[in-house]
């Protein structure tokens, strides 16, 4: 089992920045991946970014693509979103997620992963 905790997250301006930070705890030495995903109301969850934990590979979403940043620590078993230039659109509860290992689905699949945080909210005032 993994245990992932967010934290970061909070009420800001549209244009401010943010980061999100996800400690991963328990069995972390098979994790091939961890990934942001966020969930607004009424929407379903969607992805935001990921990165492949040993080669640092990163992946994003279009509509964060420039704006959000998605790093690692591996000594800490961490991964960080920075998020920045933030919009009214980015509120939502941010999600970080971790795999057991490579599958057949993509790293942008939430059927990819198999551990969720609890997630952190992000408000973005306009």
């Amino acid at each position: 089992q993994v245990q992932l905790v967010e934290s970061g997250g909070g009420l800001v301006q549209a244009g401010d920045s943010l980061r999100l930070s996800c400690a991963a705890s328990g069995r972390t030495f098979s994790m091939y991946c961890m990934g942001w995903f966020r969930q607004a109301p009424g929407k379903e969850r969607e992805f935001v970014a990921a990165i492949v934990w040993s080669g640092g590979r990163t992946y994003y979403a279009d509509s964060v693509k420039g704006r959000f940043t998605i790093s690692r620590d591996r000594a800490k078993n961490t991964s960080y979103l920075q998020m920045n230039s933030l919009k009214p659109e980015d509120t939502a509860v941010y999600y970080c997620a971790a795999d057991r290992g490579r599958t057949r689905f993509g790293l942008t699949a939430r059927a990819h992963y198999d551990y969720w945080g609890q997630g952190t909210q992000v408000t973005v005032s306009s």
